[in-house]
């Protein structure tokens, strides 16, 4: 397996993903970042955060498996959400948490970032996620 994740002893534990992800492989893919948006550009979950990561985790799993590819092989996961602030973690979990099944996204995920953000690109995106993976 090209990637290897791990926490190692002295950072904060727990938390829902890794701290470090070491990818060997020779094949970098690096996805765009992905929203709550069908392949003919229908918004997903309008004014629902949880929805929205959601399906944007459902898009990067598409973009991942275009590239041969899945959440396996990621070793960089960047949320970016608009008008961030701590009390809507819970939704943000709940969204990852209803589609990490279906998605084959591992517990703890890869290395993360949640990034506070004031404005997306339009203004019914509340999340984007960007996703760096290592193949053989």
């Amino acid at each position: 397996m090209p990637v290897h994740r791990f926490s190692p002893e002295g950072l904060m534990q727990p938390t829902p993903y890794h701290h470090v992800a070491v990818g060997t492989g020779t094949r970098h893919v690096h996805v765009a970042g992905q929203i709550s948006r069908l392949a003919d550009a229908t918004p997903v979950a309008p004014d629902d955060l949880a929805g929205q990561v959601g399906q944007a985790l459902r898009n990067t799993a598409t973009a991942l498996a275009g590239a041969g590819a899945s959440f396996d092989d990621v070793v960089r996961l960047t949320f970016y959400v608009t008008a961030w602030a701590p009390e809507k973690i819970s939704a943000f979990m709940e969204g990852i948490e209803s589609v990490a099944a279906e998605i084959g996204l591992p517990s703890p995920m890869p290395p993360s970032s949640l990034i506070g953000v004031e404005y997306l690109f339009e203004p019914d995106v509340l999340v984007e996620v960007e996703a760096t993976a290592v193949l053989d």
